[in-house]
């Protein structure tokens, strides 16, 4: 039966995640049509609300980390999904099952179609019913888009995080970073404090402008905190040079890691003026963040001989510091399995990716996904060696054939093309 129903959502509700923007719906009347329906739910929650280009899922899970550590009952929104939809609704780590996703459907389906919601608002809908039946403490929701018009942006968070700004999604959220900044800060509620990730000279005056005509108290995350040292085992010192932790574990070691654990201990200090806390929790939150909460598709390594990592990021901000980091790394050739889909801005990606490296390109198995011989022509005009392969699992066993045990494989350039290989592997 879960599987019928998950047929049906996929089919029934437009998502935006595979068709693009016809499944973007502007405006919150359509999920506050939803949550009437189902009693209003968000009313009932505790939330703690993060948007942004990149890092915004990062942080939604060290914050959920945090919270399982401080013992609160904590759900956890994000999105997309990697390989099983359920990973966007957890518990205190744990998946939604698929009885209770069977259930909302049968219950609520009926009385939603005649709404046409889209797929994020129909998924937004269902993790609030979900949170709020299962009487968590707090919930940890990641914006699905943008941020003002998005179906999450009906919650009353304690806090509002707001990660960086650059330019994304241009086609819905406008075409300059002030003015995704202004939609994205739209989540910036009257007298709630917001957290900025990162100072940026077009969008800082934008969340300062909003934050001010909502009396919302503002911080920014690198006036608090700096990172030193490898994330295997970093310092966190405060700006006034006050060591805070010292040998501090992180398992996810992208680089640019380093931005959103600055952005969670601002948080978090901000949270905690709310709610009192040992200090010695945070440590935990980072160092337990995967085995609590489930994260996956960041700098994940997937093995060490030959390294295989892959990681979701998908645009320039993210890309940039991915590819420099892999350039970092010491190999005999450095093999990457890439795929893209085709509203992303390809032409300043490229000029990113390394040129010494050999590319597998693929399609993943979506409609937005760029399809491989125009992404191969790209590729070629840019003087970058690249073969092209029918489906992602094709190219990674060429890269995996390829490759000596001193090489190493990185799979990324779409969340998607992760997900396809993490659900093979799976």
């Amino acid at each position: 039966m879960y599987k019928q129903i998950l047929e049906e959502i996929f089919h029934a509700y437009p998502m935006y995640h595979k068709v693009g923007t016809s499944a973007y719906k502007e405006g919150l009347e359509n999920i506050e049509a939803l949550l009437a329906i189902i009693g209003n739910p968000e009313r009932k929650l505790k939330a703690i609300h993060i948007a942004g280009t990149n890092g915004k899922g990062s942080v939604a899970n060290m914050m959920a980390s945090y919270c399982m550590e401080r013992g609160w009952k904590t759900g956890l929104f994000t999105s997309p999904h990697l390989f099983d939809f359920r990973e966007r609704i957890r518990i205190d780590g744990e998946m939604i099952t698929e009885e209770e996703v069977v259930e909302f459907f049968r219950q609520f389906k009926p009385q939603f179609d005649h709404l046409e919601p889209s797929f994020f608002e129909i998924t937004t809908a269902l993790a609030f019913y979900y949170f709020a039946q299962q009487k968590v403490d707090i919930a940890v929701v990641e914006v699905g888009l943008g941020g003002r018009l998005d179906a999450t942006n009906v919650l009353n968070p304690l806090i509002s995080i707001i990660t960086n700004i650059s330019l994304e999604h241009t086609q819905l959220l406008g075409d300059t970073i002030a003015k995704i900044a202004f939609e994205k800060g739209g989540i910036i509620k009257q007298d709630t404090p917001v957290v900025i990730g990162e100072f940026h000279p077009e969008s800082f005056p934008v969340f300062k402008d909003l934050a001010d005509q909502k009396k919302a108290p503002l911080f920014l995350a690198e006036e608090n905190y700096v990172v030193e040292g490898a994330l295997s085992d970093c310092t966190i010192r405060d700006t006034d040079g006050t060591t805070l932790y010292e040998h501090i574990h992180c398992p996810v070691e992208g680089e640019y890691q380093r931005l959103n654990l600055r952005t969670f201990l601002t948080a978090i200090r901000v949270l905690e003026e709310l709610r009192p806390f040992d200090k010695d929790i945070v440590p935990l939150a980072i160092e337990n963040m995967i085995t609590n909460t489930g994260l996956m598709g960041r700098w994940q390594v997937l093995r060490q001989e030959p390294k295989t990592i892959c990681d979701v990021g998908h645009n320039v901000g993210g890309l940039s510091l991915t590819m420099r980091q892999l350039e970092e790394l010491p190999c005999r050739k450095l093999r990457i399995v890439m795929g893209m889909v085709s509203d992303k801005d390809i032409e300043h990606i490229i000029p990113l990716l390394p040129k010494k490296a050999q590319y597998y390109l693929c399609k993943a198995n979506i409609e937005r996904a760029k399809p491989v011989e125009e992404l191969a022509d790209l590729f070629k005009a840019a003087g970058l060696q690249c073969q092209t392969h029918n489906s992602v699992i094709e190219a990674f066993r060429a890269a995996n054939s390829d490759a000596a045990p001193d090489d190493i494989i990185f799979v990324g350039g779409s969340c998607f093309v992760v997900g396809e290989l993490l659900g093979e592997l799976a």
